[in-house]
């Protein structure tokens, strides 16, 4: 019997004996588990976890219906506790399911499961159960009231002031949940103990419209009788220096606590402790706090145990209540900032000016915690730098007036731990005065901060300085990921420069699971939009009303929208930001003379090559020309969002618009020879990669940009706007030899040259040090700028062949499609889809091409292999007798292409 149980099994691979069908990775709006939702609706989203005979993954996997069910209580799904069950549903959608059942409640814990069906006859049990705990809905469910500090304050150092509230508990206890949030930043305690990992809360928003609050499970560290909860609050980016010109108070003049903390017995009842006259207020060791300058802490001054009970508080001043402004409240939509990587000094030496240096070997965002013994008041202080200058001294021009100065002065009491809480520092290098003897490693560990987004993608090649390459632009790309995409994080600056978000979100996108982050941020960008339809240059907004509208920077409104859409499959995100979108493109054409937007301010393709001595070699692109084209390009992105929303209408509209504002475009830009005006590869690079051009002359005009290329002796002279597009339109073009060149140029300017240079991060210019290691400008030279880092894109998306169709977004519908090339014998990509993991890794093996290949489950897939389908085998099978794979000529030269479900693939050229 047991034979013939085995043959029956090897002639009916589809039995559940072979494979297993499970869900997996089940998130609500987007996160696991997660706590404080105000969607009325919220979504879910899981993947199918197929695993056959030895961990094989079956081929074609496909969901075919699902069933959600939704419950009010942890006791189980029975019809009492039920809220929704939406029975079974024939779809194959598996991402961003809406909820469709009973009205939620405000702070209520809500838990769910998901059972799926599949093509092979399968049926999944019931997933683990999941849970989510919803935010407030309503202002009217705050009870809490603003309070600020009721001492008066030093104005100069302005203090973060410290909070606390005590009370008791007598009944056994069920559940805590403390609402909080903050005017500047925060850190709460409750007994003692830290509330939340999270660093640098509430995060950065238009706070005047939008002021996020954090929702905690405290039920843990409450305890019977007296309990006490505090707070610390500093200035934050709400009324902390900002700018270059450290503008102060630009949401308010004070500093201000909200807490709401709810607790639920077990007998029913339940009880609310809130920020109202009740509380007191003092001032601790933390004696100024700014982001740019740093942190001064006096462990004199520590209030030991002020956040406990026991502590006598009678010497504490009381608070002033602040009022009940609810209406800018919102749940936290995105990752928090968190702790990541803990690094140890490299090297620590002298420099020739004798200053005392620890070399964290990476350029990096975060602070130094300091582990240390000494007397009492003495200062230790912490100077940061990214680079040294020419003589191996500290270099910290390039700072302009921030000090990244980080200040503890000793207690004296055994060893003391200091580490900033309301500012932090780009750094490779930390200057050390004030400590008595040598330095040592052990005293000094460097923190990386920057948002909780998980890791999705991993890119690795045979070329090492490619690989760095790589490193540098996830370092650069997460110090610069602090809860908005800061240009910076090092100078006077660290603004949400919207050019740079929208020139690198794609590539943000393959390293880092960025949807919420995005999405929250855009929420700012629509919140800040000027009345006119312009966008701000920075968001959160803080350099004035009439900062905005720059082609290629406000172009944000429509390019991350779709991006977003077009990464993750979600549509809300697109119907979130249409208005936003649409109120753009009213402001360009109402600036427009006969459709040709050639006014107004624009910063043009920022930083393009410009040789010293200004001469004809210069590869400045016109401003207007650059503005036209991208007034095309958002048309364009506006009119697929019109499409996937059903607005038909507006598809129309804005197609004859398009229609125009091209026509103008070639009016103004193009000879009647097909040349352009502006003969910048920037010029060409963005008339062809937004389809300017008519069909008949691109072929040329991609020649000429190629001609361009190797009149600068194959080097790029593109700026911030047209180095995102430049690979991307030489291999569309049939010129991936001519990209790979300048993917793999050494010297200035180029991608490598910096890599040369020992860059761990990105730099903001190509020359950001020179090779005589001068620097260019220090009124602008940061080097940790991600903008530049665009070219991953390229080598994700082209190099490596990992990409989604506009018909399958989300990586519902795949594209494989590798392009070899350069000195290169393999690539490797892998990338977490929303439906599972996606691995496109080929090699040169002697005169055989390798390509192997995943595809996640409920997912299709058209592999694209450089070769003739006669020479090409997978899994050892030639194509031509391949049962279920259909082959046939790609419209790309050189390549066949199959079409094939999920899966693990293998594919041998010969």
């Amino acid at each position: 019997m047991r034979k013939t149980l085995a043959l029956l099994c090897l002639l009916t691979p589809g039995l559940s004996l072979w494979a297993q069908l499970k869900t997996d990775r089940l998130l609500c709006e987007n996160k696991p588990n997660p706590i404080g939702i105000d969607a009325a609706q919220p979504r879910f989203s899981w993947q199918l976890d197929v695993e056959g005979k030895k961990g094989t993954a079956p081929r074609d996997i496909l969901q075919t219906a699902y069933e959600l069910r939704v419950a009010k209580a942890d006791a189980g799904f029975s019809s009492s506790s039920l809220v929704w069950n939406s029975g079974r549903v024939s779809s194959d959608q598996s991402i961003h399911i809406t909820y469709a059942g009973s009205p939620l409640e405000s702070g209520k814990q809500y838990f769910w499961q998901v059972r799926v069906w599949d093509n092979k006859g399968h049926a999944s049990p019931w997933s683990s159960t999941q849970s989510w705990r919803m935010g407030m809905l309503q202002p009217s469910d705050w009870k809490a009231q603003w309070i600020e500090a009721g001492f008066t304050e030093d104005e100069s150092l302005r203090t973060p002031a410290l909070f606390r509230k005590r009370f008791n508990t007598n009944k056994k206890l069920k559940s805590a949940i403390a609402f909080i949030t903050a005017h500047g930043m925060y850190e709460a305690y409750l007994n003692g103990q830290r509330i939340g990992d999270a660093w640098l809360t509430p995060g950065w928003t238009s706070y005047n419209r939008r002021l996020e609050y954090q929702v905690y499970d405290v039920t843990n560290l409450l305890k019977q009788g007296e309990n006490v909860i505090g707070a610390m609050v500093g200035d934050g980016w709400y009324r902390g220096g900002l700018t270059w010109d450290q503008r102060k108070d630009i949401w308010g003049k004070k500093t201000g606590l909200l807490v709401q903390l709810e607790m639920t017995y077990s007998d029913g009842s339940t009880e609310n402790i809130i920020s109202d006259p009740s509380w007191k207020s003092s001032t601790g060791p933390v004696l100024y706090s700014e982001i740019y300058n740093g942190e001064t802490i006096d462990a004199r001054k520590e209030k030991g145990g002020w956040n406990a009970s026991g502590y006598d508080d009678t010497q504490w001043s009381g608070v002033n209540a602040a009022g009940t402004e609810y209406q800018n409240l919102v749940a936290t939509w995105n990752e928090p900032v968190r702790k990541h990587e803990t690094l140890k000094p490299v090297n620590i030496f002298t420099t020739p000016a004798g200053e005392q240096v620890l070399d964290f070997g990476q350029n990096l965002v975060g602070f130094v915690r300091v582990r240390i013994k000494g007397n009492a008041g003495d200062s230790i202080k912490l100077y940061h730098a990214e680079v040294l200058d020419k003589k191996g001294n500290f270099y910290t021009t390039n700072l302009r007036s921030a000090k990244q100065e980080n200040i503890y002065i000793l207690s004296g009491k055994g060893t003391e731990t200091f580490e900033p809480h309301f500012s932090w520092q780009g750094f490779r290098y930390v200057h050390v005065e004030g400590v008595h003897g040598p330095l040592t490693a052990d005293m000094f560990e460097a923190t990386a901060l920057y948002s909780d987004m998980p890791v999705t993608g991993t890119f690795s090649c045979s070329n090492p300085m490619l690989n760095q390459l790589q490193h540098n632009i996830i370092w650069g790309q997460q110090g610069n990921f602090l809860d908005v995409p800061t240009d910076c994080p090092q100078r006077d600056e660290r603004l949400g420069w919207t050019g740079d978000a929208q020139v690198f979100c794609r590539t943000a996108s393959f390293n880092r699971d960025v949807e919420n982050f995005f999405a929250k941020w855009l929420k700012d960008v629509a919140a800040d939009q000027f009345a006119s339809g312009a966008v701000p240059h920075v968001v959160p907004n803080v350099l004035g009303p009439d900062e905005g509208g720059s082609a290629g920077w406000s172009d944000v409104a429509t390019i991350a929208p779709w991006t977003m859409y077009l990464v993750y499959g979600d549509k809300k995100i697109l119907a979130d930001q249409y208005p936003s979108m649409t109120a753009w493109i009213r402001f360009m054409d109402e600036h427009s003379t006969n459709h040709l937007w050639n006014r107004g301010g624009h910063f043009g393709d920022w930083l393009s090559y410009y040789p010293e001595g200004h001469g004809e070699r210069a590869a400045i692109t016109d401003q207007y020309l650059i503005a036209q084209a991208f007034f095309a390009y958002s048309l364009q992105l506006t009119i697929k969002a019109a499409g996937v929303l059903g607005k038909s209408d507006d598809v129309k509209k804005y197609q004859d618009l398009l229609d125009q504002v091209k026509a103008a475009f070639l009016r103004e830009y193009v000879t009647p020879g097909g040349r352009m005006v502006a003969a910048t590869q920037t010029a060409y690079v963005l008339a062809l990669q937004f389809d300017l051009l008519p069909e008949d002359i691109r072929a040329a005009a991609a020649d000429r940009l190629v001609k361009n290329i190797h009149d600068y002796k194959d080097h790029l002279t593109t700026g911030f706007l047209g180095t995102p597009y430049l690979c991307h339109v030489l291999s569309r073009y049939g010129h991936t030899d001519v990209a790979y060149t300048l993917l793999l140029q050494q010297s200035y300017p180029s991608w490598l040259y910096p890599v040369k240079m020992g860059a761990t991060t990105i730099w903001e210019r190509w020359d950001g040090q020179k090779t005589d290691s001068t620097f260019e400008d220090a009124g602008m030279n940061s080097f940790n700028h991600y903008a530049y880092g665009a070219i991953g894109d390229w080598m994700y998306r082209v190099m490596a062949g990992i990409d989604t169709y506009e018909d399958g977004p989300g990586y519902k519908k795949i594209k494989i499609m590798p392009h070899p090339g350069g000195d290169l014998t393999y690539a490797n990509a892998d990338y977490k889809t929303p439906y599972g993991l996606v691995s496109s890794h080929w090699k040169k093996d002697g005169a055989a091409f390798i390509e192997d290949v995943v595809i996640p489950a409920n997912t299709s897939a058209i592999i694209y292999i450089p070769g003739t389908s006669d020479k090409i085998t997978e899994g050892g099978t030639p194509l031509s007798v391949h049962t279920g794979m259909n082959a046939e000529p790609a419209r790309e030269p050189g390549y066949t292409a199959v079409e094939v479900g999920s899966g693990v693939y293998h594919f041998e050229v010969k």
